[in-house]
């Protein structure tokens, strides 16, 4: 069983309680940082304990954390970004909804080390019960001073508020999320400046993941050094995965990175191996954004050794035959899938919302959509293969934010994977509406 620092205590009943999550060690950090640390060492901390975004991108935190504007006079702010709208990812909502007060902790001690006065949780608005839970436990901690004026005589000041969204992926995107928070349409800035120097409302900005805003607890918890030593290598600490699709044992799971993608699908501890015994086709290793990986590729890298749940790993012989942790949004498929149906659902979801500010990504998730509609349902020319490749290389690189990137790298990597399915759609139209195709190379009827 691996070591667990977020999810220790989630299944301690009323731990979503003040009562009960400050009896299970809560807000022992807020006390250790405003007590016995300043700003800088906590930031030092997190430097040391090599913690890097859990939202995705993967970026260093502390290095993020370092590049904060600060300007005499000027309020910075900590924005916690709990859109979570990568489909395939549901760790965020686990972890609110269950350990609400660990986010708050975790506000809290970011928040002093960054000089933030006033911090928010921007919200997903689909995630419209969690609003609840979080606007209770956030009321507990100011009634038992972890929140407001002079927190633990310490002469820190700290306010926090929730704004929930409207529903908008784009909104996971941190400066379309900054738009929204001020009350504007949703949609991305152009960078530079970035957030840490012109972020919400002109001011210094540093924007978070739950996860690891959250992370930053057990950090200065247990020092920076002790954190390092968990994982392999870059990738230090425990990561939250969502793990969903046809597995036995579907949720979310801590893990440390060190183990193989081989033990996290079979393992009974993780989850439970393909269900109804079948074989496995094909994984989306980190959301729905990132390349989809065939049989072949998920356990073993392209030169044979063993795949681990790392970032680096994952990552392993680039776009050509690896993938990303991304935000750990673990998919499953097994043989009965359809792998032109999948890429189609994808690229449905991101024409749909796709903000339209740049060209390249409203018109070309469209087109993308309207092709790979046609092909999933038997109408498909061969061409429209080539042509999905065109048009994804042309949204690649060329928007605002990386939502065009997010819809063009899954049909990119579907089709170089799996071309010889999307060539069996055209040339056997009606078959493929009564049948999918089955693993690469070996055909399976269903």
């Amino acid at each position: 069983m691996g070591r667990k620092l977020l999810l220790e205590h989630a299944q301690v009943e009323g731990i979503l309680t003040y009562e009960v999550y400050r009896k299970n060690g809560g807000y022992r950090s807020v006390e250790k940082a405003l007590k016995t640390m300043s700003p800088d060492a906590v930031v030092e901390e997190v430097k040391k304990s090599g913690l890097r975004g859990r939202g995705g991108a993967g970026f260093p935190t502390g290095m993020k954390w370092s590049f904060l504007a600060k300007p005499e006079g000027v309020p910075r702010y900590l924005v916690c970004n709990a859109d979570e709208s990568e489909p395939g990812t549901f760790k965020d909502r686990y972890l609110m909804e269950k350990i609400p007060h660990l986010l708050i902790e975790g506000m809290i001690t970011s928040s002093y080390a960054l000089g933030a006065n006033t911090s928010y949780i921007y919200i997903r608005g689909e995630y419209s019960w969690i609003l609840f839970i979080l606007e209770r436990a956030i009321a507990e901690a100011y009634d038992k001073g972890w929140l407001g004026k002079n927190i633990l005589g310490s002469g820190y000041d700290l306010d926090l508020f929730v704004n929930i969204g409207a529903g908008a992926y784009i909104c996971g995107e941190e400066t379309a999320l900054l738009e929204s928070l001020e009350g504007k349409r949703g949609n991305p800035r152009i960078k530079p400046p970035f957030p840490a120097v012109k972020g919400l409302w002109q001011c210094p900005t540093v924007v978070n993941n739950v996860e690891t805003i959250a992370a930053v607890v057990p950090i200065v918890n247990d020092g920076g050094d002790e954190y390092a030593k968990i994982g392999i290598g870059k990738s230090t600490g425990t990561k939250l995965i969502s793990a969903g699709g046809n597995i036995n044992k579907p949720g979310v799971y801590e893990i440390e990175m060190n183990i193989t993608v081989e033990e996290f699908i079979y393992s009974d501890e993780w989850c439970g191996g393909i269900k109804r015994g079948k074989k496995l086709k094909a994984c989306v290793p980190g959301g729905s954004s990132v390349p989809i990986l065939p049989h072949y590729l998920i356990c073993k890298t392209a030169a044979g050794e063993d795949r681990l749940m790392s970032y680096e790993s994952l990552a392993d012989g680039g776009f050509a035959t690896g993938s990303m942790l991304g935000s750990g949004g673990f998919i499953v498929y097994d043989e009965d899938q359809c792998i032109v149906r999948n890429t189609w659902n994808f690229a449905r979801f991101y024409a749909h919302e796709s903000c339209g500010q740049c060209s390249p990504c409203r018109e070309g998730t469209g087109w993308m959509e309207k092709v790979l509609h046609r092909m999933e349902n038997g109408a498909g020319k061969m061409s429209d293969i080539d042509l999905l490749v065109d048009v994804a290389k042309k949204i690649e690189g060329n928007t605002i934010c990386p939502l065009g990137d997010a819809a063009a790298w899954p049909v990119s990597a579907a089709i170089r994977h799996f071309r010889e399915e999307f060539e069996w759609h055209v040339n056997e139209p009606r078959v493929c509406m009564e049948r999918n195709y089955g693993l690469v190379g070996e055909r399976v009827a269903v």
